[in-house]
């Protein structure tokens, strides 16, 4: 499978600095988001952190004797998954324990959405409310759940997905990575087609544009380079109220 790739992340329109970090690592084919949090030293700290770790540990996993980017004939024998739940939580572990040395950064922490393509293998690890999603011809599905208090209102019927776009609680998320010493890592795969399109993004993009709309930027512009751009662009349109990041990836015969 060949691997194409775009990524960018912007302030928004209501904040005066950016929390959040995203990786493109095509070599290791390895994409990660993360939506800090935790103040202007904090979120951005907690981000960086996660999306350096993630990249170091999946690399030092592929040069140790058990390399997991060896190939694996089948979906559910691969080593990926947890190869990735490893990165996420040394990620994990590496930001709690910055917060534990310096008072100004108490408390941060992030959320996390990464993505590993192996052959016609994906793979997801996932903590918080940041997305990924898949599109496949004329239809896109969020592949990840979002670990926030809404989604577990949605889920235990309190409340509908209308009404959760206007919570009062939509920022808040119930799983993030290092507030704690240690978190719970969802871990993923499935089997890709040549065209489908990833997009993993931080909530800035996904609390302002339905599903849909995302699918019709991703399959109307010209350019696959240009679409994260065009999507934050629309973002921004509606307000830009929270910092926007956004990775696309496609995979091709």
């Amino acid at each position: 499978m060949k691997i194409i790739s775009a990524g960018l992340t912007d302030v928004g329109r209501k904040r005066n600095h950016n929390e959040d970090s995203f990786l493109i690592d095509d070599e290791l084919q390895l994409y990660v988001v993360a939506d800090g949090m935790g103040g202007h030293a904090g979120g951005g700290t907690a981000s960086r952190i996660a999306v350096e770790t993630i990249d170091k540990e999946m690399r030092r996993a592929r040069e140790g004797k058990e390399n997991p980017f060896l190939s694996v004939p089948n979906l559910q024998d691969s080593p990926i998954p947890e190869a990735l739940r490893t990165a996420v939580e040394r990620a994990c572990l590496a930001i709690f324990t910055t917060a534990q040395e310096d008072a100004r950064l108490s408390g941060m922490g992030t959320t996390v959405i990464s993505l590993v393509v192996r052959d016609e293998h994906v793979f997801f690890a996932h903590v918080g409310d940041s997305r990924a999603y898949l599109i496949r011809g004329d239809l896109i599905q969020q592949i990840s759940e979002d670990h926030s208090l809404v989604n577990e209102q949605i889920k235990a019927g309190m409340i509908t997905p209308e009404e959760a776009k206007h919570s009062r609680y939509k920022n808040i998320i119930t799983r993030s990575v290092g507030f704690e010493e240690e978190v719970q890592v969802d871990v993923m795969g499935l089997v890709s087609e040549p065209g489908d399109v990833f997009l993993l993004c931080s909530d800035g993009l996904a609390n302002m544009m339905e599903d849909r709309e995302i699918h019709e930027v991703v399959a109307n512009t010209r350019t696959f380079d240009e679409v994260p751009q065009r999507l934050i662009d629309f973002a921004n349109e509606r307000g830009g109220d929270d910092n926007i990041t956004v990775i696309v990836v496609r995979v091709e015969a």
